[in-house]
């Protein structure tokens, strides 16, 4: 992730969770749209087969009324005057006119005008003949009528063989714009337009936003794409996409149109869009504005826990800040606790080190004084070495323990324990007794010091020499009434070793376990050599051996 302000990842955030609501919500509008324009289709091609039914019951009549006409008595009897007059009264009220026409075209009555009047050939040639091959009702083609001298169309049926001396076709005639009083508009969507086509693909009539002209010729392109019975097409008009939905008249040539364009039949749909477009455009806003105060809240308190760190970088104890966040509350009581912490975390390393010092400084002031008494003894190098090496491994074994505790003080059993594990021959034949408490580091060191040369001995002399020799370390507290402190002994006993013969010689190991001993604990030595086995006592107060409460001074050691 690239380094950024917290304000730009929760700008990303708040887009990152904007966007793909507001493209599913574009997804629905999407299904909604397509289901709304499948809607659009089918209620298209129902509007048109209405309009289709009601002229189709229009064009019946008209051919019911035909087929009254010709079984008319006047017209069995030959007398056109009279059918002329009764037919002429009778269809006025409806528009209608009844023509009679030979097979060549030629009129021989027409109830437009007067009975009598000279009478041209019909200017629908054409569908006359093709009633006459037929011999079945057809509707013609709409033309401009010579009479009427209008737009119309004709409804003709052939004239039985046995009244042909009347005529060869009988037809009824209507003005085009008749028609229109049968396309309902009011159910279209607006700007949506209806019409009625005869079979050359002419307009009867229309009615619409868009209505065209009878006579005038519906765009072929389009036509030729309204295959079957009934249904709709798609097809741009201009620069508008447009919906045709088409039904075919049954029984006749004729069909209807109903047409409009798309964007005004879903204008909900697309103010819809637009108002989502809107909405998504103010919602992205609002989403980054809200995103930008939310991070410039946070980046505040973030700063003022920056602040906080760096200063405790300088050392200073640092007080919480308050903020209005409550993890960054938490945090910032954390950084407080962390200053307080390290502070006093810097107080006892210094008070380590200091101490470290001053142990070093003891340690050092042991070893010389070590090295002072071997010396002194005239021994060899390599004896001198192996001398000054023992005590040092068994001085750094009191260290080593110290360390584990962190200079806190060890057990006397632990001491005693580390001590004897370093004769791992002998030190399962070291009996430990007494009671347990924790020895302050001084008396580590110190008694340490003691028991390794007091095992020392009996591993080169004594009872720990000899396969049967048992050694018995115990203490305990002694009553003394006088004594202000408790006084405690520590017994070191062998048993079951070799002969004891008492030295005529004091060496090294024999001022660590009497001067050394009676100086760094405040007390008393007493070493019996008993012919069984060596008997050394120390006798000191307890405080000199137990750690007590709060910070201890180690006293200098001097052998």
């Amino acid at each position: 992730m690239p380094t950024a302000p917290i304000g730009v990842y929760l700008i990303a955030l708040a887009v990152g969770i904007a966007l793909p609501l507001l493209f599913f919500v574009g997804f629905l509008m999407l299904q909604l749209e397509a289901h709304e324009r499948d809607i659009l289709s089918a209620d298209t091609a129902e509007d048109a087969q209405l309009i289709a039914r009601s002229v189709d019951r229009e064009l019946q009549d008209m051919a019911t009324t035909l087929r009254l006409l010709v079984t008319s008595p006047e017209l069995e009897a030959g007398d056109l005057r009279s059918f002329h007059n009764r037919t002429q009264t009778s269809l006025r009220s409806n528009s209608l006119f009844v023509i009679l026409a030979n097979s060549d075209g030629q009129l021989r009555l027409n109830t437009r005008v007067p009975f009598g009047t000279t009478l041209g050939k019909t200017s629908n040639l054409k569908s006359l003949q093709s009633v006459i091959r037929s011999q079945v009702t057809e509707v013609s083609d709409v033309f401009q009528g010579a009479t009427s001298g209008t737009w119309v169309f004709n409804v003709a049926a052939p004239l039985p063989k046995d009244i042909s001396y009347s005529g060869a076709v009988m037809i009824i005639t209507q003005n085009a714009d008749d028609l229109q009083k049968l396309i309902s508009t009011e159910g279209l969507p607006a700007g949506w337009s209806a019409a009625v086509l005869d079979g050359s693909g002419r307009v009867v009539t229309s009615a619409g936003a868009h209505g065209l002209a009878p006579g005038s010729a519906f765009p072929s392109g389009t036509l030729k794409l309204m295959n079957g019975f009934k249904g709709t097409i798609e097809d741009v008009a201009g620069q508008e996409r447009q919906m045709y939905g088409y039904a075919q008249i049954t029984g006749w040539t004729w069909k209807t149109v109903v047409w409009g364009p798309i964007d005004s039949a879903q204008a909900n749909i697309l103010a819809t869009w637009r108002q989502l477009v809107l909405g998504g455009a103010l919602f992205l806003a609002l989403s980054a504005l809200i995103a930008w105060l939310v991070a410039r809240q946070l980046r505040i308190p973030i700063q003022q826990i920056a602040q906080m760190a760096a200063r405790i970088g300088e050392g200073e104890i640092v007080s919480p800040v308050q903020t209005g966040i409550t993890e960054a509350n938490q945090v910032a009581i954390a950084l407080s606790n962390a200053s307080f912490d390290r502070s006093q975390a810097e107080d006892r390393i210094h008070l380590i080190l200091h101490e470290l010092v001053h142990r070093t400084k003891n340690i050092l002031t042991l070893v010389q004084a070590m090295m002072r008494q071997l010396a002194r003894k005239g021994t060899t190098m390599e004896e001198f070495q192996k001398a000054i090496g023992t005590r040092l491994q068994g001085l750094a074994k009191s260290i080593e323990a110290l360390a584990r505790e962190q200079w806190a003080g060890v057990p006397i059993r632990r001491v005693v324990e580390v001590h004897m594990s370093t004769f791992a021959e002998a030190a399962d034949r070291v009996e430990v007794q007494g009671e347990d408490f924790v020895m302050k580091a001084e008396a580590v060191q110190n008694l340490g010091l003691v028991l390794h040369e007091l095992a020392t001995n009996s591993v080169k002399y004594g009872a720990l020499s000899a396969p049967g020799g048992v050694v018995r370390i115990c203490w305990a507290p002694i009553s003394e009434p006088a004594a202000e402190d408790v006084i405690l002994r520590l017994v070191w006993e062998e048993s079951g070793g070799p002969r004891v013969i008492q030295p005529t010689d004091t060496g090294f190991g024999t001022t660590i376990i009497r001067r050394h001993a009676a100086a760094s604990f405040a007390g008393q030595v007493e070493i019996d050599f008993r012919p069984g086995g060596l008997y050394w006592t120390l006798t000191a107060p307890l405080s000199a051996f137990e750690r007590g409460e709060g910070t201890e001074t180690p006293a200098d050691v001097s052998v």
